[in-house]
């Protein structure tokens, strides 16, 4: 065999994920000139915030009987690989209940995340609940009590409209994937992993994440969020202060009816800031206000449910001894409230702008936010859109 022929071959087995990429890149809010306050990090991510990793399995499959797999897994693992050993102060908010997060009750008790975050459709919460603790099980020398005793978060949205969830096409393999692939840098977001078959504001939807840089008594932070994104309804949508859903009203689609504000929301917020449990219980809430941006009102039918987790103290995390923990001052957290609002409300406009047409289960479609549409109205009310940037 020659070396050019092992070459070619080489190119074509790696092509179509190297096309997959490219296909997936698309331009991001800021890109379309979309305003916003504060000052991201690099990656405008919360993989900005060090040591968070994101792993994705997206799941798309027509089956032969007609039915459509639009599903998958996000996994957020607050300490990357250290995440199996050490867990990190967190605090949790549920700012309306129509929804699920697991481990929700030792959060409140022991001010602890202990293990990854995961996220995924609503009928496989157990399936995903399960393969975390086998997943931790399998890492190896279990803890003081001998078991590896877990109680995971995993937290849900709805996908049905798109996704065959009835079908429970989730399984143990595509969380330890989602899991073991987690990373940091970049993160993938509209149509992937958990929020792959989800639709917000009658646009179709995802994940979407932002990050914020403040300083806090001469200290530079992150603020890191991720959403997965799956609520509101159409003429309550703003963008940057713009009604775009009474601009765009509903048109008549296969699927989905502009029933209010109902469907999901799981937000997560990460912080390099040392924060204790009441602390990030509050920058957990303050989640709210950006998705208040956004013109939700959280309906009676919506679950939003918030976490948020600090990745310093790390020395506190562990050990029989007595333990000393750093943390800021309540009057000093100002800084840190305005930035999870602000990259939360990004967050969410990420989700949107990197969404596509998905057409799914029993025919349903879910049209994607038009960008130069978006744009113009931006350009109309005086808030930028008119170039990108």
């Amino acid at each position: 065999m020659s070396i050019e022929f092992r070459v070619l071959r080489s190119i074509l087995t790696i092509l179509p994920a190297i096309l997959a990429t490219v296909a997936h890149a698309g331009p991001r809010a800021r890109d379309l000139g979309v305003p916003f306050e504060g000052s991201p990090g690099p990656l405008n991510a919360i993989t900005d915030v060090a040591g968070v990793t994101v792993g994705q399995v997206t799941l798309i499959e027509d089956l032969a009987d007609g039915r459509k797999v639009r599903t998958g897994v996000t996994a957020i693992l607050p300490r990357g690989r250290a995440t199996i050993t050490t867990p990190a102060f967190a605090g949790s908010f549920s700012l309306n209940g129509a929804g699920e997060m697991t481990g929700r009750a030792w959060i409140e008790e022991s001010g602890m995340l202990d293990g990854p975050v995961l996220l995924t459709n609503t009928h496989s919460v157990g399936t995903v609940h399960q393969a975390a603790i086998e997943w931790r099980v399998k890492q190896g020398n279990p803890d003081s009590s001998g078991y590896w005793w877990s109680t995971p978060v995993v937290a849900e949205t709805w996908d049905g409209e798109l996704n065959d969830v009835n079908g429970f096409h989730v399984k143990p393999e595509h969380v330890f994937a989602a899991i073991d692939g987690a990373k940091p840098g970049p993160v993938d977001e509209g149509n992937v992993g958990g929020g792959t078959g989800m639709i917000c504001h009658m646009f179709k939807c995802g994940i979407g994440t932002s990050s914020r840089k403040v300083d806090v008594n001469r200290h530079g932070y992150t603020v890191g969020s991720l959403v997965q994104a799956n609520y509101g309804s159409r003429s309550s949508l703003r963008i940057a202060g713009v009604p775009v859903g009474l601009e765009l009203p509903t048109r008549a689609q296969r699927g989905k009816q502009d029933r209010g504000d109902t469907g999901s929301i799981i937000i997560v917020i990460a912080t390099d800031a040392p924060l204790l449990p009441h602390q990030l219980e509050r920058l957990a809430k303050r989640a709210g206000m950006g998705l208040a941006r956004m013109g939700s009102y959280a309906g009676n039918g919506s679950g939003d449910i918030f976490v948020a987790f600090s990745t310093a103290n790390a020395e506190a995390m562990g050990g029989d001894r007595v333990l000393a923990a750093e943390f800021i001052d309540n009057d000093s957290l100002d800084a840190l409230f305005e930035a999870t609002v602000q990259s939360t409300e990004e967050a969410i406009v990420n989700s949107l702008v990197a969404a596509r047409d998905m057409t799914g289960n029993a025919g349903n479609v879910a049209k994607a936010l038009p960008h130069d549409v978006l744009q113009a109205l931006l350009a109309r009310y005086g808030r930028g859109g008119s170039t990108p940037r």
